[in-house]
């Protein structure tokens, strides 16, 4: 995971339990696109000889991150808008999402490191098998999560 700013990290913590819970090592790097562009193409060019299978960026205002990044690897990279701006992220998400023909970056919601992670999970259960299974349960805890909730919001109704 790179981002352009160790303020962006708050944001990106969720993105680290989602790991964790995974199994998952992470690797996570501060560099700018703007003020560090040499330490943002050392680390995209070489994050495939280091072993990274997918890389998530993450950056603030004009976050050109996830661009410049994926301009250097053919690795996967998803990108993560954060709100860093009187403009309430939304000119992160579309410096993010409106990337030109050939170079992709997969935008995430404004501060959607969780969804990133989850979706660098699955993208990695592709070569590593026994992530699927781990999906799986993943997916059930929520749906039980979900349906406790409910049930307790319906018991709380009842007795009023």
């Amino acid at each position: 995971m790179i981002m352009g700013s160790n303020s962006d990290w708050p944001k990106l913590e969720s993105a680290e339990k989602v790991f964790q819970e995974f199994g998952i090592d992470l690797e996570v790097t501060v560099a700018s696109a703007h003020r560090t562009p040499e330490l943002v193409k050392a680390f995209a060019e070489g994050a495939r000889d280091r072993g990274v299978d997918v890389i998530i960026s993450a950056a603030g205002a004009a976050a050109h991150l996830g661009g410049v990044v994926a301009a250097y690897t053919t690795l996967p990279v998803i990108g993560v808008p954060i709100n860093a701006t009187a403009l309430n992220g939304m000119d992160a998400l579309l410096s993010t999402v409106q990337m030109p023909s050939g170079i992709p970056v997969a935008a995430m919601a404004i501060d959607g490191a969780k969804n990133a992670a989850i979706f660098a999970v699955e993208i990695l259960s592709l070569k590593y098998p026994e992530l699927v299974r781990k999906l799986a349960t993943y997916r059930a805890k929520m749906k039980e999560e979900v349906r406790a909730k409910g049930e307790k919001l319906a018991a709380a109704r009842a007795s009023n």
